[in-house]
């Protein structure tokens, strides 16, 4: 038998050597006494240093940057390969698929005909597409509008996801028809629900206002006056080099077309996008051409949901997220304005320091590289800070955990939770919060401040340092009925789940718990597997495995409105969407985002 002790610090020693691994061997490079302005090889080799660990820690195959500081593209590099089997570098010319970063750029091209008066910001969306519609269980809702579009807080879903990853994807005047039997998510307006169907709808609306098909509308408008020559909208990025390959480790994955261009669908390089953020920090200029007016970017960059109380201290601009959500944490520099982006394989992050006058974009090839561009974008960032104007970041400051919070204040918090990864439950402890979500467990420990600190440990022993993610506190608040979690660094905040409780269930829905495949997948690349209907503490789950996404398993909640007809409970993506029971033939399916299920019997 092993002593407890000697098998304890032998567990200790395997984590040390593992995480000593992962670092690699090799050391920063030596910071110099003092950074001289405008002088950024410290930089330079700093972040390399972090990009080379980074991307072999996460097993990242490419990954290109460029930092522009105000006019002047101060660095633009590759590292590893955008195509391995033939040793094919990456390069600043690389051209990647940039996903939801591409939402900025049909944004902007929206904004350039609200210029012109061929748009109208608060017009109903419908002014533009005559054939859109969505059925609604809202009475006296407002219209959706594009700026409700651009703020994501038009209630449209999320995403309409039958064609949308498919071999022949239908063109984007196919979506009103689509969508035609879809219910509205949420009334316009009341809380924010990110929406690639949205975006794609201003795109269609830009195609119909323009009369020219959306890609080329895109090209002649934005990417030919910014002399992007490497990029262009498109359903796929195509095999020639430049484009770099996909890959989920080591392994080349096909990626699969979009049909959704205006929300995903820019190829694009690091050199290309740098002149995007030129024209950015120079308010809309480039080269001497005006692309849009310098009040269209200020308003594209202003808080746009400061009145929406469920938002909580979220700020979104017009396309823009603000500040500090997705990561993207940088202090004493006013806006920071940024967006990220991520297809199946790809991923990208896109930030600028507008009062600053600094930007940064990062793109990769990697489906495990989210992390990474975040990571380097505002590593970046806070170094090109520090060169340019001299302001460091703040220190972390100790935050005081203890008993803090009585056990009443704590039982309190005990519940089941709706949040963006599915559903999550804390139970009180002796003097915290067990936390459960995505088959992880995690405490909750009170602060001095009253909030709840995120603690992990390693092995269940071991407290693990969780970088910026530790300065967050967790907390509650109830806001027009909605028992939230909300988490903040003290600026920013951002809610993180709903409470949710059980709701009665009739016969009918009790009789529909088991497992569903769909029928009618055709030639798409499926995101959800493995689907089952479960019923759970009296809480009626959908459950399902993303098999593209490291075969995570998400669960979450459902509210039956009638026999025929259930909701996902709780607030932000895909939640707020409807499921809808039909029986065809004398078999009953589900139908949910265009998909038909069917109970495996």
């Amino acid at each position: 038998m092993h002593h407890p002790f000697k098998k304890i610090a032998c567990l200790l020693l395997s984590a040390l050597l593992m995480l000593a691994l992962l670092a690699g061997c090799a050391s920063p490079p030596v910071r110099p006494q003092a950074l001289v302005p405008g002088e950024y090889g410290y930089l330079k080799e700093h972040i390399t240093w972090l990009i080379r660990k980074e991307m072999s820690k996460n097993n990242v195959q490419g990954l290109s940057i460029a930092l522009v500081d105000d006019q002047q593209v101060v660095w633009a590099e590759g590292f590893g390969y955008a195509d391995t089997a033939a040793r094919l570098p990456a390069t600043a010319d690389t051209v990647y698929r940039i996903g939801s970063v591409s939402k900025l750029f049909t944004s902007t091209a929206a904004m350039q005909l609200v210029e012109q008066g061929r748009l109208d910001l608060d017009a109903p969306l419908a002014t533009y597409i005559p054939d859109f519609s969505l059925r609604s269980r809202f009475s006296n809702a407002k219209p959706i509008t594009l700026r409700s579009i651009m703020t994501h807080h038009s209630g449209i879903p999320s995403d309409y996801a039958k064609g949308m990853w498919t071999r022949q994807p239908q063109p984007i005047s196919s979506l009103p028809a689509l969508i035609r039997d879809e219910y509205a998510a949420f009334p316009p307006d009341t809380f924010l629900s990110y929406s690639n169907l949205g975006m794609s709808l201003l795109g269609l609306a830009v195609q119909n206002v323009s009369g020219q098909e959306f890609a080329g509308y895109m090209q002649q408008a934005l990417l030919s006056p910014l002399g992007m020559q490497h990029s262009a909208f498109s359903p796929g990025i195509g095999s020639a080099a430049p484009a770099a390959r996909a890959y989920s480790g080591s392994d080349e994955k096909p990626e699969p077309p979009l049909r959704d261009m205006p929300a995903g669908g820019l190829n694009a390089s690091v050199n290309d996008m740098s002149r995007f953020i030129r024209m950015i920090l120079a308010e809309g200029e480039f080269n001497g051409q005006r692309i849009i007016k310098p009040e269209t970017v200020r308003e594209m960059l202003r808080p746009q949901n400061s009145s929406v109380a469920l938002d909580q201290g979220f700020r979104i601009g017009l396309g823009w997220m603000l500040d500090g959500l997705g990561g993207i944490n940088i202090k004493n520099v006013g806006t920071v304005a940024h967006h990220s982006g991520a297809t199946l394989y790809h991923r990208a992050q896109l930030v600028v320091l507008p009062q600053v006058k600094l930007g940064v974009i990062v793109l990769s090839n990697s489906n495990s590289a989210q992390g990474l561009v975040n990571t380097i974008s505002t590593e970046a960032l806070k170094l090109a800070v520090e060169i340019k104007t001299g302001r460091k970041q703040p220190e972390k400051k100790p935050i005081l955990t203890g008993e803090f919070l009585s056990a009443d204040e704590l039982k309190a918090y005990e519940g089941s939770y709706a949040t963006m990864a599915g559903l999550g439950t804390l139970t009180a402890g002796p003097g915290y919060l067990k936390a459960e979500l995505m088959d992880r467990s995690f405490r909750l420990v009170p602060r001095q401040d009253k909030k709840l600190q995120i603690q992990y440990r390693l092995l269940g022993l071991f407290p693990i340092d969780l970088g910026e993610l530790g300065n967050y506190g967790v907390s509650r608040v109830n806001v027009s009925g909605h028992e939230l979690l909300k988490a903040s660094d003290g600026e920013q905040e951002v809610v993180v789940g709903e409470k949710v409780t059980p709701v009665p269930l009739s016969a009918a829905w009790q009789q529909r718990v088991g497992s569903y495949r769909i029928v009618n997948a055709g030639d798409d690349t499926l995101l959800a597997d493995e689907i089952v209907l479960r019923l759970v503490n009296n809480l009626l789950l959908v459950e399902y495995t993303l098999p593209e996404f490291g075969g995570s398993r998400i669960s979450s909640v459902i509210r039956p409105v009638s026999d025929d007809a259930a909701v996902f409970t709780g607030l932000w993506r895909g939640m707020g969407e409807t499921l809808r029971v039909v029986h065809e033939q004398g078999v009953e399916q589900v139908l949910y985002s265009g998909y038909r299920l069917e109970r495996v019997k």
